[in-house]
């Protein structure tokens, strides 16, 4: 097992007037940062200037740097135990990752002096190649419990599965785990092989168990509902900190539950899972006391939103203005007006009709719509951010579709078109980006139904009308070339697709001309193509 033993910058000891032996730990933390260099909006995309006037800006990687700093220091200076965690997806998300493909991120990583971090699937948008720029510049470790990456000559020996950090003179574990579907969602290549998570975490924590460490954190970007599951089966671990399903949860409006949420662990105890929603709008601070045997016997704490109150680091701040200049043009670029916004949450582009699924699937097929094509097939995950009403600069559309994908176009069975709905509404209770968002025909969907089952009524335009689907007859598709390659398990699309052309135009230029074409006083509508039962 690769490991590292890190000493921390952390106090070194409690303060003397404690009452009792117990040793606290503040474990400062974010996932899913995606990216967003800049402050963002309301929508998660970038704040434009008129926003950040008024104060309605979040996040940055400055703000955020200085809300980290002020934390560490006054904990610090009160004797308390400090530690900062990531736990993944620093790539992709806007056009920083797109310029600088992970530099930006090392560099500003290593600015805020993160003590570890977890490897996520984002990570290997650009293959193991993108994750090796992170592994290697990156003055802190990086770890991913379940990767075999023994045949990686870019990863071998430069992504850990576990560590210990020495911080206030006890050894903390951590331990690590990636979602099994990386291969399906990204691109870590048949060198990166995959081990099941759940025996990975369990090895990795006994083997810490037999080293004498009695206080072990699992780092993971695995999803909530997974972290639940590690909770409550490998015993050892103390508390899960975790990212990949940008859940939210806290006290707030719109949070899916408590912060931290408590699951009763293998062996009886109460096991903390924290995650602290996305785009770095929140930085998570959970509070984890042991008593003098090892024992969790508190873990508290609430995520701290990082909205106009808190000021952005004065040098970090100055150095994104000067790495924006060169794509500041392109983001500025004004495309179109718009009366409404176009709602593109996660949340429901992953499980329902989305405003944002609709507008993308109806400009592909707009696109192609002379070249006998029919329906198009887009997975929500590939849609990441919302846009408001008014100007829609191609930055925002870049916010929307950051993974410079080209549209493909193929003819499918209309059995193999069900096939692939299927495959979209396969993973609903965990999330998952491969949701399909159509254009050109409708379905319904049940949710209860086991998974391979659950699509029905599914109908196809025929002229004017709705007419159901013929699994025998033959039908144009559009989609793009990361589902055509069988990306989000779309792989009915690989391995059936007749007369592929899969080197179209980037999705975002499609998206950009058809809001042009569209008008001011374009207004997205749901029209019921997706009828959830």
């Amino acid at each position: 097992m690769k490991r590292w033993l890190l000493v921390t910058a952390a106090a070194v000891v409690l303060s003397s007037g404690a009452a009792q032996a117990d040793y606290t730990l503040h474990v400062l933390h974010i996932n899913d940062f995606h990216s967003r260099i800049e402050p963002i909006n309301k929508y998660d995309s970038t704040c434009d200037a008129e926003s950040q006037t008024k104060n309605e800006c979040f996040g940055g990687i400055a703000r955020l740097a200085s809300k980290i700093r002020e934390l560490r220091e006054q904990l610090k200076a009160e004797g308390q135990n400090v530690v900062v965690l990531d736990a993944g997806d620093q790539y992709q998300g806007s056009l920083f990752y797109t310029t600088y493909k992970g530099k930006d991120t090392v560099e500003f990583m290593n600015a805020i002096g993160f003590d570890a971090m977890a490897a996520g699937n984002h990570e290997f948008d650009d293959g193991p190649g993108g994750l090796q720029i992170l592994a290697e510049g990156a003055k802190f470790p990086v770890v991913s419990g379940n990767l075999d990456l023994s045949q990686s000559p870019e990863l071998k020996g430069k992504v850990g599965d576990a560590l210990t950090l020495e911080v206030g003179g006890e050894k903390i574990g951590i331990v690590s785990a990636l979602a099994m579907d990386t291969p399906e969602t990204a691109a870590p290549g048949d060198k990166v092989i995959f081990q099941d998570d759940m025996d990975s975490l369990k090895a990795d924590v006994s083997a810490l168990t037999d080293e004498g460490v009695n206080k072990i954190v699992a780092l993971t970007h695995s999803g909530y509902k997974r972290d639940q599951e590690f909770a409550a089966e490998v015993a050892g671990i103390d508390a899960v900190v975790g990212g990949h399903s940008h859940t939210l949860l806290g006290d707030m409006e719109g949070a899916e539950g408590a912060y931290p949420t408590m699951v009763k662990g293998a062996d009886g105890v109460e096991v903390p899972v924290a995650t602290a929603y996305a785009y770095g709008k929140y930085l998570g601070h959970l509070v984890l006391t042991w008593d003098d045997n090892g024992k969790l016997v508190k873990a508290e704490g609430a995520p701290i939103l990082l909205d106009a109150s808190v000021a952005p680091d004065e040098k970090l701040a100055a150095r994104v203005k000067e790495m924006a200049a060169p794509i500041e043009q392109l983001k500025q670029k004004r495309v179109a007006e718009i009366k409404a916004p176009i709602d593109g949450s996660r949340n429901n582009c992953r499980a329902r009709e989305c405003e944002m699924g609709n507008v993308v699937a109806d400009a592909m097929l707009a696109r192609v719509k002379d070249q006998g094509v029919t329906i198009a097939i887009q997975n929500g995950g590939g849609l990441r951010a919302s846009i408001q009403a008014g100007t829609v600069t191609m930055g925002d559309v870049l916010s929307v579709l950051p993974f410079q994908n080209t549209l493909s176009t193929f003819q499918l069975k209309g059995e193999d078109v069900l096939a692939a709905l299927e495959n979209g509404a396969s993973q609903l209770e965990e999330g998952a980006g491969r949701f399909a968002q159509v254009a050109g025909l409708k379905y319904t969907l049940d949710p209860a139904a086991p998974p391979g089952s659950r699509i029905g009524d599914v109908q196809v335009r025929d002229g004017t009308n709705w007419v159901a689907i013929d699994p025998n007859a033959t039908y144009g598709v559009v989609s793009q070339n990361y589902m055509r390659s069988g990306g989000d398990g779309y792989k009915v699309f690989a391995e059936k697709a007749m007369n592929a052309y899969d080197f179209g135009p980037d999705l975002a230029d499609v998206l950009a001309e058809y809001l042009a074409k569209q008008g001011p006083e374009f207004v997205p509508k749901l029209d019921g193509r997706i009828t959830v039962e």
